[in-house]
């Protein structure tokens, strides 16, 4: 009798995006439509299609040449990826051109898909929930700076309100300024001036979406000498920003922004546009802070489209989740590893704010993902894994903290091992709470082997100043000399006295 064969799981279909703007036309894949997007793909052309419409009402003929060019090799590389599903968006140069419809009609035949010409209330939405979807707990507002336009809308926490569209994008200020930085700071000042979506922003964040905004951060992050390249969540003090603004603007006018080869040529003549409108921003709003996302429109587009099951998960700890089951040795392991430090916690009676415990998840989640890397280098290389991981939901100081506790659970506290370097950006009581979790690490993967099973038979008791270690009776065999001298070690650290007895 023939065995029946085992079917491998159904693998999550993949989903594109492509993305018609007024400055780049661009093709992203995702591995899934899931809460945690994970990119597999992502490829922009540079076309300017924008950069007349202002004056002329069309679409410029090189521009629309290049875009269908770009657009018949996206419509290739989705064939080549078998893309499960392909959405497709264009944005305010698209809708304000005569000529748009005539480009969507011969773009729809190219792409082989419907694409929407989103109006400006819905492209604000769409960056909103973008910014929704990709940083916890968002309130401020969220401007989406593109080659068109800027969309502005509130958003507290997942609530967005209604937002407004301004013809002030990188290419349509340019267009209507005739290339003066004296006349578009005109325009910019009487369109932005008392705006009640920017009143509304005062003393809160400011969220600045769009590739022409994310390369002013590049260049901050260069010039600051600031050592983590993740523009995601990349934040700078409003009164910072205002200054790096308006020297940006200075060097403009001086024509000193040509070689910057951080940044893509195409964009470079935009620079001084975008700080000039990020510098009447935070006059008007005169936000606290200001949060460079990269999660927009297309981000925010695949988020309305989820169940409001899937939209209330947590973006970070389904991004470590997903890490989890790829290149943990059990994922089991890890969820139980989240319970087990939940009772220490309680037991030890551990201070821990509801942002300390989301940050200590996402570490046991992590907390194996390192095992098939050399022994020597498990510490670094997990480290630098989790420090420049492609998740939103997280700030650069929640990014450290994590990493740094895995390091730890790597390291220890042997003297050979070099502290990271972006250590000293934690405030001292968060690298003492990241020591304390990297050792509970230590002590759990030594107890348990990082496999399942094992960890539910373990518990933790208190008696004067001395913290227990119980282990059931079937697990007596794990107890060894190792396990109650690691366990000593996170004892001390939590300010107690460590040992490990039977149930």
């Amino acid at each position: 009798m023939k065995r029946a064969r085992k079917r491998a799981p159904a693998r999550p279909s993949s989903v594109g995006v492509i993305d018609i703007g007024s400055n780049s036309v661009r093709l992203v894949v995702y591995q899934a439509m899931e809460r945690s997007l994970v990119t597999v793909f992502n490829e922009k052309a540079l076309c300017g299609l924008g950069r007349e419409v202002q004056t002329t009402g069309l679409l410029a003929t090189d521009a629309v040449d290049k875009a269908l060019t770009a657009l018949t090799r996206f419509r290739a590389l989705c064939k080549v990826q078998q893309v499960g599903r392909v959405f497709a968006i264009a944005t305010a140069a698209c809708r304000d051109a005569s000529n748009g419809p005539d480009f969507i009609a011969r773009a729809e035949k190219i792409c082989g898909v419907r694409i929407q010409i989103l109006s400006g209330t819905e492209e604000a939405r769409y960056s909103a929930l973008g910014v929704v979807s990709g940083l916890h707990k968002p309130d401020g507002v969220v401007g989406d700076l593109g080659g068109g336009s800027l969309e502005l809308i509130d958003v507290r926490g997942h609530q967005v309100h209604s937002g407004v569209t301004l013809p002030l994008g990188g290419l349509a200020l340019q267009d209507l300024a005739e290339k003066s930085l004296k006349k578009a700071e005109r325009i910019v000042r009487d369109a932005l001036v008392d705006l009640p979506q920017l009143v509304a922003g005062h003393g809160r964040t400011f969220y600045a979406v769009g590739g022409t905004w994310r390369a002013l951060a590049k260049i901050h992050i260069i010039q600051s000498g600031y050592p983590l390249s993740v523009m995601h969540g990349y934040s700078i003090p409003a009164a910072p920003a205002l200054d790096f603004a308006r020297r940006l603007r200075e060097l403009a006018a001086a024509d000193m922004l040509a070689d910057i080869e951080a940044v893509a040529e195409a964009r470079r003549p935009l620079l001084a546009y975008a700080a000039l409108v990020l510098e009447f921003i935070i006059r008007v709003a005169r936000p606290k802070t200001i949060v460079f996302s990269t999660y927009g429109v297309r981000e925010g587009l695949l988020y309305a489209k989820l169940s409001e099951k899937e939209r209330s998960l947590d973006g970070l700890l389904s991004a470590a989740q997903t890490l989890n089951e790829l290149l943990s040795r059990s994922a089991r392991h890890a969820r139980e590893l989240i319970d087990w430090t939940d009772r220490l916690v309680r037991v030890a009676h551990l201070a821990e704010t509801e942002e300390e415990k989301r940050l200590r998840h996402a570490a046991c989640l992590l907390s194996d993902i390192g095992w098939r890397m050399h022994p020597d280098h498990r510490g670094e290389e997990t480290y630098g894994l989790i420090l420049n991981g492609n998740f939103g939901s997280i700030s650069h100081e929640g990014r450290i903290f994590v990493a740094l506790s895995v390091f730890f659970r790597y390291e220890g506290f042997r003297n050979e091992a070099a502290p990271p370097p972006l250590m000293r950006r934690l405030p001292k009581d968060q690298i003492e709470r990241a020591r304390i979790l990297g050792t509970a690490f230590r002590v759990a993967h030594l107890v348990s082997a990082a496999r399942p099973g094992v960890l539910p038979a373990t518990h933790f008791r208190t008696r004067g100043d001395e913290l227990m270690l119980v282990f059931e009776h079937r697990m007596v065999d794990l107890i060894a000399d190792r396990v109650g001298g690691r366990f000593k070690q996170l004892a001390r650290l939590v300010g107690r006295n460590g040992s490990v007895v039977l149930s």
